[in-house]
Formats: structure tokens, sequence, C-alpha cells
């Protein structure tokens, strides 16, 4: 695998967990989306809030969809 493929398997892996925080977490949607752009920051992967908040729609988009 090359550099590309392992960061967009992680990727799809921090969407999957992102989602799964957010639809089972017990706290405020604030401090969830806080706690995932913090691991991701520890990750490398440096994402503004406007970034979580997209990607948090698109989560919810699809958990809607199915």
């Amino acid at each position: 695998m090359n550099n590309l493929n392992i960061l967009y398997a992680f990727l799809g892996g921090a969407i999957v967990g992102a989602s799964a925080a957010i639809l089972f977490a017990p706290e405020k949607g604030e401090t969830v989306r806080k706690k995932i752009r913090e691991c991701l920051r520890k990750k490398g992967i440096l994402c503004s809030d406007s970034e979580i908040d997209e990607l948090v729609e698109q989560l919810t988009a699809e958990i809607e969809e199915k």
C-alpha cells in the first residue's frame, strides 16, 4: 500500500469512529466534536471547526438514509 491509500484507510476509520462517537456519546455535540478534532490532531491530521462540522453533516445524512 502506498502512503495515500494508508491515509484514505485512516480517514475512513476516523469517519466511522466519529459517527459512532456522535451517535452514542452522552455528551453535547460541541464536546464530541472537540474530542474528535483533538484525536485527529494527535494523529497529525489538522481539521478546522468547519471541516469537522461538514463531516458531521455528511455522516448524519448518510445515517439518516439507512
